[in-house]
């Protein structure tokens, strides 16, 4: 009943039926003759005979929590600020990546088109264009006119959220219609201009569950929320980040370590930064202190960290403005990155956004495991293992039905972290190859991987190594 209660106020029946109130759902129903409508106010149920009557309301309830739970299901793909081009460095086009596939969708919209026609958030009425020098300071109304560092998605209108670096204003883009609005009635920030001063510009976005936005300034001294869950934005005048006393050297205020980054949430109401420079940061909302938690480790020397989303398997995912190796992910609290694959490369990515938070107490060895059941022997046919399981750090692998050409052979753990790769010709049907294991692999259960030349998995199986 959770689920529900978060999809349907509490109900009261009167003479004309069961009646709902929420925004949104309106039904009517009547038990012989009977028409269905949707629309934003209300849920209305009315048909005759008290024993029907509760019936059917609680299959209507059984089925709509059925829906809350799909509707749980974490987001498996991440918003994604980039250039138009995929060698470029500009922060102006929105995209889509699928997290299962490393796909990026086309341009969603292209923040460079001067033209793209924009709307008031209060009134709904078109902001017509105005003639301006080519100067881009004297172009707000471009989309993503100084480019875009901080944007947040927001589930319950599927809305993106976002603020131009150097422009005080809060705007959305409605996917559901493309349309782009901007809050012009409220400031975002309260600091007057943002012209060229990096430590006022807005890079961590974050929009919670429930409707509530955070966004921060470079420097913290701008904590700024938000509200979208009802008819009219909300935003709050900004507060001040404090930096916990056990910080010392590593400031939420510093250039050199609280600067940049992006920023998520978790299920208790906390926010977790992640700067350009790897650094960690835990902020209590309400108390607003900052606590350094740590140094991400295992990026290549030149990954500044832009982005950041929390991806379908509980991880931190870190997407880069500088670095197009590749990506990461993160487990919280080991603090150590893992490549991803990218089959098609990345785009450099200023900044990320989907809908799930972190959940605390997770349990990533027993959701990996029920994970791996689901696809432990994908490709079957394919190839074959033995000895499994394993008990002198190597085994045989044998190929069957397979195109000649490379692949690569891949070892990975159950949270997916790369323990071994390796090139392999096939030549011929059947071909064997031994793989040896690093002896100091603990006991356990790993993910053996083969990948054609396009980086496509095309077979995995569990093993374990005893």
């Amino acid at each position: 009943m959770f689920f529900c209660s978060r999809f349907i106020p509490s109900p009261w029946l009167s003479s004309r039926g069961l009646i709902f109130y929420g925004k949104r759902w309106k039904f009517y129903y009547e038990f012989c003759n009977f028409s269905v409508t949707k629309g934003s106010s209300q849920l209305q149920l009315n048909f005759y005979g008290m024993k029907r009557n509760v019936l059917f309301s609680y299959l209507l309830i059984a089925a709509l929590c059925l829906s809350s739970f799909a509707n749980g299901q974490p987001d498996k793909f991440v918003y994604a600020v980039t250039d138009l081009d995929q060698s470029g460095s500009g922060w102006n086009a929105l995209r889509k990546l699928n997290l299962r596939t490393g796909e990026y969708s086309e341009v969603l919209l292209n923040g460079l088109n001067e033209k793209y026609p924009v709307y008031d958030a209060v009134s709904k009425r078109q902001i017509q264009a105005v003639e301006t020098s080519a100067s881009s300071v004297n172009r707000p109304q471009t989309p993503f006119n100084t480019g875009v560092a901080a944007l947040a998605y927001d589930s319950r209108n599927n809305r993106i959220y976002y603020t131009p670096m150097f422009i005080d204003q809060l705007r959305y883009i409605d996917l559901k219609t493309m349309k782009l609005y901007y809050i012009t009635d409220q400031s975002f920030t309260s600091l007057g201009s943002l012209h060229n001063d990096e430590a006022k510009t807005v890079t961590r976005m974050v929009i919670t569950p429930d409707g509530r936005g955070y966004a921060i300034t470079n420097d913290g001294n701008a904590f700024i929320r938000f509200d979208v869950s009802g008819d009219k934005i909300r935003i709050d005048p900004p507060a001040q980040l404090v930096d916990a006393p056990s910080n010392k050297t590593v400031s939420i205020h510093n250039r050199c370590g609280g600067f940049g980054g992006d920023m998520i949430a978790d299920d208790k109401g906390n926010l977790y930064i992640v700067s350009a420079q790897n650094q960690v940061f835990k902020i209590e909302t309400g108390t607003k202190v900052a606590t350094h938690l740590g140094t991400i480790t295992g990026l290549p020397a030149d990954f500044t960290t832009n982005g950041v989303a929390v991806d379908d398997r509980n991880r931190i995912l870190l997407s880069s403005a500088v670095n197009v190796k590749g990506w990461y992910v993160v487990i919280p609290g080991e603090w150590k990155a893992t490549p991803i694959p990218a089959p098609k490369g990345v785009y450099k990515s200023s900044d990320l956004a989907n809908s799930n938070v972190l959940k605390t107490g997770y349990n990533y060895d027993l959701a990996e495991n029920n994970r791996i059941e689901q696809f432990e022997n994908a490709g079957i046919g394919k190839a074959q293992i033995y000895p499994n399981p394993v008990t002198e750090y190597v085994f045989t692998i044998q190929f069957n039905e397979l195109n000649a050409g490379d692949y690569s052979l891949e070892l990975t753990d159950i949270m997916g972290r790369l323990l071994m790769k390796r090139k392999i010709n096939i030549g011929f049907e059947q071909q064997t190859e031994k793989v040896n294991i690093n002896p100091g692999t603990r006991r356990g259960v790993y993910l053996v991987k083969l990948r054609d030349q396009g980086s496509k998995e095309i077979f995995t199986q569990k093993i374990i190594v005893q």
